[in-house]
């Protein structure tokens, strides 16, 4: 049992105690839901906290100002109060910059949302505490706290370099997004003109040097194109870290039934988005579009490939029911009413995150043995 779920009610306990059959027999799906995420971590892949810090109207990228602390109530989406009664045990905080920001320096750009994000961690020790590996997320979460990880939104913060690829895993970013919303030297966005048809000779060599690092390769915001090379390249799980199913609603940020068919191969986990365009294509959805969009991922690639990815303070518009980091269990909730059981809820909340993040860690261990750091340059590769 967590050490931080002390606050597990008496009847829950002895829910907890009964046979699996006396309970399904007569636990209600919040209950149940309740004490899957009280033993389970519930990792959301993608909260955009750090962004809204830095855009805040009252104090910009101070974490310390009156209206950015996170033991009050917060214009946001999030604050401690929300996430603990979302039940929230592990949190990928994107850090975030613009496609726009290569115009002036990305690198600056990043390195100051990677501050941010670290700050806000420190700020509240006895809440956060930066993970590195899945063992730590087990660990932090065991104790309490609530697992945090970074997250980088595009690769265009890398500026076609390798080495700030690795300077960037070394400061503890554990995932990238190989595009944001504009096409790269090396990569195809889902919202360009696809000039290379996926990934060029580079950014193959970027997603093998990923691999060796043991950083997640995520493909939300890819072209198609990009999502198949990848898949191809990499010898590790690939994530989305916040996307939904073509197949349910047919929005160039959602992933095709095609690719869907490939992630048992790959062993990779799509973390479903609540951004209302991309569930419903309007600006209203509500927790049970989310689930259709679950439940789709799970028909075609398996209950073991897929995940939650909020999305929370990057979107305007939110759920009917996911209004804010509190409502997690909502979503969980409707899918146990739907005929999920427990087994299933815990992959979705949290396992099969933490078995990609595993199975990523090994591929690493592996690749670092059999080669060293590519120094291979972009002018090298793509003639």
């Amino acid at each position: 049992m967590r050490s931080g779920a002390r606050w597990l009610a008496p009847a829950l306990v002895l829910v907890c105690s009964m046979p699996s059959s006396a309970r399904g027999q007569s636990e209600l799906p919040a209950e149940l839901v309740r004490r899957v995420l009280s033993t389970t971590p519930l990792i959301d892949g993608h909260n955009d906290l750090p962004w809204a810090i830095r855009e805040s109207q009252e104090a910009p990228m101070d974490v310390d100002a009156p209206g950015n602390d996170l033991r009050r109530r917060t214009s946001f989406h999030t604050d401690i109060e929300r996430l603990r009664a979302g039940m929230v045990g592990g949190q990928f905080w994107s850090v975030y910059i613009p496609f726009e920001a290569t115009e002036h320096g990305a690198a600056r750009t990043q390195l100051e949302q990677i501050d941010i994000a670290l700050r806000v961690i420190a700020k509240y020790p006895d809440v956060f505490e930066l993970a590195r590996t899945a063992s730590d997320v087990e660990r932090i979460y065991g104790s309490g706290k609530i697992a945090s990880l970074l997250g980088m939104e595009g690769g265009h913060a890398i500026e076609n370099s390798l080495g700030a690829l690795r300077a960037y895993y070394a400061l503890g970013v554990r995932y990238m997004t190989l595009t944001h919303d504009g096409d790269l030297d090396w990569a195809d966005s889902r919202a360009g003109t696809h000039p290379h048809g996926g990934l060029t000779a580079f950014g193959r060599e970027v997603v093998r040097e990923m691999n060796r690092l043991g950083m997640l390769v995520d493909l939300s915001h890819t072209s198609p194109e990009t999502m198949n090379d990848a898949l191809d390249v990499s010898e590790a799980p690939v994530i989305w870290s916040h996307a939904g199913a073509n197949g349910v609603f047919a929005h160039t940020r959602n992933v095709p039934d095609q690719v869907l068919r490939r992630l048992p191969d790959n062993g990779g986990v799509v973390m479903v988005v609540f951004n209302p365009p991309f569930l419903t294509g309007r600006e209203e959805a509500t927790v049970s579009d989310v689930a259709d969009h679950v439940e789709h991922i799970a028909t075609l690639a398996g209950v073991d490939h897929v995940g939650i990815g909020s999305d929370f303070d990057g979107i305007r518009a939110v759920p009917v029911g996911l209004e804010d980091v509190s409502k997690f269990p909502a979503l969980l909730t409707e899918l146990a009413r739907r005929g999920w059981g427990e087994r299933d809820l815990r992959k979705l909340a949290g396992e099969n995150v933490l078995r990609v993040m595993r199975e990523a860690e090994a591929v690493s261990r592996r690749l670092r043995r059999e080669r060293s750091p590519s120094t291979t340059t972009i002018e090298e590769l793509d003639r």
